[in-house]
Order: structure tokens, then C-alpha cells, then sequence
């Protein structure tokens, strides 16, 4: 007893190792490549080093929800490819110890991921997008207060032309001010305010010059009319300020899991009916994926021991592909039910899961009763008998 505790300790730890490495390689990866995604928001809005570091720290948990059952699967896959590698398995079983015995070192390992992936997929998910949302919101709003230098007519807006007399930082308040708007295609309009103000609007992802007390000039082939207004809005999408990233109103992938469950039970709250079945896919969504976690997890040990004699660097390879698998069995399901046709999303989620973790059953029942084919042995014998097709047939002496 104590030498399998002992065994499922050194396993747990090796488990912690592989996972801690993977989520770091993959996290620098996805950096990366957002870096190259995000490059206008960046240079538009002279981002420093400390406030992109913010920005990508909000941005982590929406990738952790694909991130973290990978590196489930690789650190079980990884530890148990190296002990069957190493005849550590062979040694156990000589010793009385079956592969169903090392089975809760594993389980426990991916039952903590999954539970930190349903954390992520509930609630992590919301407030990365939020706090991501408000900060560039900011950054935008104070670009947008620093191009309106006082007593300058500023074009760096698209669309826009501003002039104000005087301008405040701190409050975004203006006074004597002149815009011109040229976005509507019906022809461009002149609006003169004595005060106005900026706002931001996280939700909308907009920004708003309100401009109060003052007249708007529309010109209509040789005829200008005049309107007075108490109260006019000009409202800026942060899409023509802030290029590179959505910040439009919020999509569902974007949302806690309240917010998905309000829009469920109540449809009105939609914008469109592609709005509630992106919703109604995103609800199975934030429960499959953690979920994941465990099927994968499972299905990692008997693939393992599968490739009995592969070299760790291929076997990285080959965990991604059986993921790649996964996922694009996933996504199939989740186009699906975008689309409004096929199965209810409720069910056609969990077909991967389900499929999984019904191979990682059978390949556990069959690696215990070593009735498993050794995959990596099959390959070998392939590809050398492809070289041997390939010189000719045998050599003669």
C-alpha cells in the first residue's frame, strides 16, 4: 500500500511538471501570435510594455478554455509514454500493481483541471473580456481627449473634424466647439456647440461627443438648413479608433455564464435570432470543455502505453493530433448549431466527450489485459518496408 501511494505521489508530480511546461509554452505561443493580431490596437494607441502585459493578462482566460485540456492530455500522455518507454509500467505490473491502481493519480490530476476550466468557462471568461473591454476603452477615451489639443482643428479621427476652443483632460470637457461630420452618405453635416463632453460606453464600445445647447448645418444641393437642439450626439465605434480587436457589443463568447442563462430564459434580450444560437451553443460549450479535461485525460493513459517505445518529441506530435481530432469534432458541432441545423447543440456537444471517453474506457480495459497493439512497433515495420520497396528488393552477396 504504501509503495502504490508512493508511486501515484511521483506520478501526481510528474503530472504538474509536463502541465506546467505545456501551459507556458502554449500561453507564450498564443502571446505571440496575438501580438501580431493586435499589432494597430498597439501602435494606434502607443501602448506601453506594463499595459500590453495588462491587456494579455485579460486576455489569458479565453484561451485558457482550449489551453488547459491540452495540457491535460499532453501531461498525462507524456508521463505515462515515458514509464511504458522505460518498462516502469512492466516493472509495476511484475510487482502486483495493475494499471487500474495508478488509475487515481491521474483522475485526481484531471478532475483539478476540470474544475479549473469550469471556473474559467463560467465566470474567468467574463471578467478577462471586461476588464480587457474597459481598459482599452480608456486607453481610447484618453487618445481621443489627447488628439483634441485646444484651439486646433483635428483630423486624426476618421470622418471627424473637431475644433474646441479649450479642452479638458482630466473631465473630457469642451467648450466652443465645432465638428464636422462627413460619415453619413447623404452628405456631411456642421455642428456648433458652446460646451460638450466626451463619454465612453463599455457596453456599446463607442465613444460619444455630447454636445449641448447649440445648431447643426446640413447643406442639401444649393440649400442649407438649420437645426437647434438642446442635446446632440455624435457617437464614435471604437472599430474606426481602435483597429485590430472587436469592440462592438458583447458577443456571447465573451459573456459569465449568468449572462449566457438570462439570455436563454429570456430571448427578448437578443439582438437577432443568430444571437440565441450562438448563445444556445455556448452554454454546452462552457460545460464541455471542462469536462474535457477528464475524458482526455482518461484517454491519454491507454494511448501511452499504445505507443509504446516513442520518442517524447513525436508523442507531443501525436497527443496534439488526437486533440486536433477533438476539436474539429467540436467545432463541427458548434457550426452546426450556429447554423440552426442538425442536432439540438445540447447533445451534439457532448458527442466528443462521449465518444472519448467510450475509447479511453475500451483502451484501459484492453491495456490492462495487455490486448493492446503496440502502434509504434506497426509504424517502424510500415515505413521499413516502404524503404525496402523503394531500393529494389533484397541485396545479393
Amino acid at each position: 500500500m504504501f509503495r502504490v501511494s508512493l508511486v501515484h505521489r511521483q506520478i501526481f508530480k510528474e503530472h504538474i511538471s509536463i502541465f506546467c511546461l505545456a501551459m507556458f509554452s502554449l500561453v507564450f505561443l498564443i502571446v505571440i501570435g496575438k501580438v501580431l493580431q493586435l499589432r494597430e490596437l498597439f501602435l494606434g494607441l502607443d501602448v506601453g510594455i506594463l499595459e500590453m502585459l495588462k491587456l494579455f493578462g485579460f486576455l489569458i482566460p479565453a484561451v485558457l478554455l482550449m489551453i488547459i485540456p491540452i495540457a491535460t492530455m499532453l501531461s498525462v500522455f507524456l508521463t505515462f509514454l515515458r514509464m511504458s518507454s522505460d518498462r516502469e509500467l512492466v516493472a509495476l505490473k511484475a510487482s502486483g500493481v495493475s494499471l487500474y491502481q495508478l488509475l487515481p493519480a491521474p483522475v485526481v490530476f484531471a478532475s483539478l483541471c476540470t474544475l479549473l476550466t469550469l471556473w474559467v468557462s463560467m465566470f474567468g471568461i467574463s471578467w478577462g473580456m471586461d476588464n480587457f473591454r474597459t481598459s482599452v476603452l480608456e486607453l481610447a477615451q484618453t487618445r481621443a481627449k489627447v488628439v483634441l489639443q485646444p484651439g486646433v482643428f483635428n483630423k486624426s479621427i476618421p470622418n471627424l473634424m473637431i475644433y474646441s476652443r479649450s479642452s479638458s483632460l482630466a473631465t473630457g470637457e469642451l467648450e466652443h466647439v465645432l465638428v464636422q461630420d462627413t460619415s453619413r452618405d447623404s452628405g456631411g453635416v456642421t455642428i456648433v456647440a458652446p460646451t460638450g463632453k466626451i463619454i465612453s460606453d463599455t457596453k456599446m464600445g463607442e465613444i460619444r461627443f455630447v454636445l449641448n445647447n447649440g445648431k447643426l448645418y446640413r447643406q442639401d444641393n444649393n440649400e442649407i438648413s438649420v437645426l437647434g437642439f438642446n442635446r446632440y450626439t455624435v457617437r464614435l465605434a471604437l472599430s474606426q479608433l481602435v483597429k485590430g480587436v472587436h469592440l462592438g457589443k458583447l458577443r456571447p463568447s465573451g459573456m459569465s455564464y449568468p449572462q449566457l442563462q438570462a439570455i436563454k430564459n429570456d430571448p427578448s434580450l437578443a439582438e437577432s435570432q443568430s444571437f440565441i444560437r450562438k448563445t444556445d451553443v455556448e452554454i454546452p460549450k462552457r460545460w464541455a470543455m471542462p469536462f474535457a479535461c477528464l475524458v482526455l485525460g482518461l484517454f491519454a493513459m491507454p494511448l501511452a502505453c499504445a505507443f509504446e517505445g516513442m520518442r517524447q518529441q513525436m508523442g507531443v506530435v501525436m497527443a496534439l493530433g488526437n486533440f486536433l481530432v477533438y476539436y474539429s469534432l467540436l467545432s463541427i458541432s458548434m457550426k452546426s448549431g450556429e447554423g440552426g441545423s442538425g442536432i439540438s447543440p445540447s447533445i451534439s456537444l457532448w458527442i466528443p466527450n462521449i465518444l472519448f471517453a467510450g475509447l479511453a474506457i475500451a483502451g484501459l480495459y484492453f491495456t490492462a489485459k495487455e490486448r493492446t497493439i503496440n502502434l509504434t512497433s506497426m509504424i517502424t515495420h510500415v515505413m521499413f518496408l516502404r524503404r525496402k520497396d523503394k531500393g529494389g528488393g533484397t541485396c545479393r552477396s
